[in-house]
């Protein structure tokens, strides 16, 4: 009864004129923003954050919380009509959902997208209103021990994300873990692999280079003609509707994708993105046909997508009760929390329900609006495939430019794009997967930072991952990732040779 009282309270706070067109600006411009690639939640949060000095805390929080719910709705429309990734975390989207726009089923992709991101968010939603103590407790027994261990279980799991073999995916797991050393060192002040180039002093920003491996990469292979010429299939609502074997591959993939997201969304400093790619990993893990990922698996889209926005709604379970940012949007949030006079925090349930039953209600109302205002324009979206890529191409790179400039306003981020989408472009060639590179290249730098806490603290002494049970246990489980991976290509190779064997054999007693 509690509970409802106080969503009750949220509502009343909510539920005004003013509250709703602040809602409804953050999502929309969220949504716009996440369709075109390059932009990002981060850069137009950061443009609205002067705002926040002229509205009530609550209608700022509203606002901007709406941008960060839209983006993660509209990031994958890129990713599945262009294969550009709109956000990081859509990266994954490109995987699946583009192979099923080749398939002409784009309309089918982006329903089932918006279904699984509004069943994940709401999902979240029930773990943020209801086990806010519960899931902030728990995070608050990790030490920097179970950070890595969590961290090296994710990079073990990006090695099953590549489609030609476990272990192409543990060298582009280990080169991304090899990227984001570049750099100045946080410890020391190092300048890691510079080779004395001015422009590697910061080394990659995570948005020029996923947008470079993925997008410019893209385009690269469309204007060599790799793909040929894109068919566009006219799209009604019965080419939108899944199918009856879509919903029975789908719903239990949104299940699992928003459990695991609610769960790592609540942990400090993982977030969405890693979220998605441990969906990704986990749905190809549990299906009897793996290798139908990466050419149009209607599950490999609807358990990242439903695991992103479930994270992106636990993300404020840390921000808001323990006032410790969960990723860098959540940094700019509590920023504007902490302008507006509010002090996130263990006593903001208890000093402010108002305003924290308030934003619960916001975002419920936020995700409903996503809802309407992203399954009428579907056929919208998918009629960007209808312009031309000679149209198409140069706008979508003046938009990647500007994304990357944008960032920093460093021209130089515009020269590391471009060395990006060569390198995506090589990677293709060579038949490597960039997704796991890119997931090495986000935990890399954070299980580099989190193994000197945790050396440090021991006194250099490794044996205190083991002597601690979570990370023993989770370093456990990286170990059967491992050996299943290993006994997996063990028995491709095993029935390639049996096949071989009997091939050679029947070619023998036909001669």
């Amino acid at each position: 009864m509690e509970l409802f009282s106080n969503l009750s309270l949220g509502f009343h706070m909510a539920f005004s004129l003013t509250g709703l067109l602040y809602c409804f600006v953050g999502v929309f411009l969220g949504t716009l923003i996440g369709v075109l690639p390059g932009i990002g939640a981060l850069t137009t949060i950061s443009l609205l954050l002067p705002l926040t000095f002229y509205l009530e805390p609550l209608h700022a929080i509203v606002m901007i919380a709406g941008v960060y719910n839209g983006s993660a709705y509209g990031g994958s429309t890129a990713s599945i009509l262009l294969n550009l990734p709109g956000t990081p975390s859509s990266v994954v989207s490109c995987l699946d959902g583009h192979p099923m726009t080749k398939q002409g089923r784009a309309g089918v992709a982006l329903f089932i997208t918006t279904i699984a991101s509004f069943f994940g968010a709401m999902s979240g939603l029930v773990l943020l209103a209801a086990f806010t103590p519960v899931i902030s407790s728990f995070g608050l027994m990790f030490g920097p021990q179970e950070y890595f261990a969590v961290m090296l279980l994710g990079l073990v799991a990006a090695s099953s994300l590549a489609i030609n073999g476990a272990l192409k995916g543990l060298c582009m797991v280990a080169f991304g873990v090899l990227l984001g050393t570049i750099g100045t060192d946080v410890t020391s002040g190092v300048i890691r692999y510079g080779f004395g180039i001015s422009l590697l002093m910061e080394g990659f920003g995570l948005v020029v280079l996923a947008m470079g491996v993925f997008g410019l990469a893209e385009i690269i292979g469309g204007v060599h003609g790799r793909e040929g010429r894109r068919e566009v299939q006219s799209v009604s609502l019965r080419s939108m509707l899944p199918t009856k074997q879509d919903w029975r591959r789908s719903l239990p993939a949104m299940g699992r994708g928003a459990g695991l997201g609610g769960f790592l969304g609540a942990l400090p400093g993982v977030g969405s993105t890693i979220a998605s790619f441990m969906a990704y990993a986990l749905e190809k893990k549990v299906s009897r046909t793996p290798e139908r990922f990466g050419h149009g698996a209607i599950e490999g889209l609807s358990g990242p997508e439903s695991a992103n926005n479930a994270a992106v709604q636990t993300a404020f379970i840390p921000t808001l009760s323990l006032g410790i940012p969960g990723d860098p949007v959540m940094a700019l949030v509590l920023g504007a929390l902490i302008i507006n006079g509010v002090q996130p925090g263990p006593l903001m349930l208890s000093e402010q329900p108002a305003l924290f039953w308030g934003l619960i209600a916001s975002f419920i109302t936020g995700n409903v609006l996503l809802v309407i205002l992203n399954l009428p324009l579907i056929g919208m979206w998918v009629a960007l495939l209808r312009i031309p890529q000679s149209l198409l191409f140069p706008a979508i790179v003046v938009f990647m430019i500007l994304g990357a400039y944008s960032v920093n306003s460093n021209t130089g981020d515009i020269f590391l794009l471009a060395a990006a989408g060569a390198l995506g472009y090589a990677l293709s060639l060579l038949r490597f997967e960039p997704a796991p590179m890119l997931l090495g290249f986000i935990l890399g730098p954070l299980m580099e930072e989190e193994l000197r806490r945790s050396l440090l603290l021991s006194r250099g002494d490794p044996m205190t991952f083991l002597h601690r049970p979570i990370s023993g246990v989770v370093l456990l489980i990286c170990l059967l990732f491992l050996a299943l991976n290993v006994w997996r290509g063990y028995s491709r190779l095993h029935r390639k040779i049996v096949h071989n064997r009997s091939k050679g054999t029947s070619g023998e007693t036909a001669a």
